[in-house]
């Protein structure tokens, strides 16, 4: 699998762990600026081929590719925001955020902080700490600590699903917005259909143990303004649902 100039593009690769394999060869590939939803049931090697993406983890068979490069290692241009938010309980909101720049050495610009603080309404929480926040509140947080360093391929896995119904859906929205605005790659895990729907371009269902792809459905106006009422949104989550169904 090659993460590339498409951000990520193909080459067969397989995971494998002791006693049992992760991933069977898969052969995936996303193109600059579009998102890509991994679903299916659990333990079926989602998660692991995001931290393939991320450089995380490495396959013990095939390769992986971003840029045309091989990814041997985690890469600046790529962000992994992770379901258990991963912040600091003794830094502020805004320490948090610009965590990642100081971790890298980099310049912090205070006005692009608090812009983008502003873009995902949690500017007036700068200065609190983690334990005065609703998950709502923290997963913004963690997402804006992603998104300050500008990456070109964002990884989400599993980000919503600790969080109520109606929270959710309005942070899928957010994400989409914020996709329309800054058109990065983004790779995200989930076992919602209707949430691979609503941010997935593309939609790979996996299922099996090794995990593998068993199928794609393509998904054009993911992301869309008001696509999660259309008749298409319902069509293609039907889709998706038939395909986990008869893998069952």
């Amino acid at each position: 699998m090659n993460l590339s100039a498409a951000a990520i593009s193909p080459r067969p690769i397989r995971r494998r762990t002791v006693p049992i394999h992760a991933l069977t060869s898969c052969d995936i590939s996303l193109p600059e600026a579009q998102a890509l939803a991994l679903v299916g049931p659990s333990g079926c090697g989602k998660s692991t081929l995001l931290l393939l993406m991320a450089g995380l983890e490495k396959p013990t068979e095939g390769s992986l590719w971003f840029r045309g490069i091989p990814l041997t290692q985690p890469r600046r241009e790529i962000a992994l925001v992770l379901q258990d938010y991963g912040l600091f309980p003794w830094k502020t909101v805004r320490r948090n955020v610009e965590l990642g720049l100081r971790i890298r050495g980099e310049r912090i610009d205070r006005r692009d902080v608090e812009r983008l603080l502003a873009e995902l309404d949690i500017a007036e929480k700068a200065d609190v700490y983690p334990q005065q926040l609703s998950g709502g509140q923290k997963q913004r947080v963690a997402l804006a600590r992603a998104l300050v360093l500008n990456p070109s391929l964002l990884l989400l896995d599993e980000p919503f699903a600790a969080l109520d119904t109606i929270t959710r859906e309005r942070l899928q929205d957010l994400v989409a917005t914020t996709w329309r605005k800054r058109k990065f790659g983004m790779a995200l895990v989930t076992h919602n259909i209707q949430e691979a729907v609503r941010l997935g371009h593309r939609i790979l269902v996996m299922g099996g143990t090794p995990g593998t792809v068993l199928g794609c459905v393509e998904n054009p106006n993911a992301c869309s303004p008001y696509y999660r009422g259309s008749d298409e949104f319902y069509e293609i989550s039907r889709q998706v649902r038939r395909q986990l169904e008869q893998h069952a």
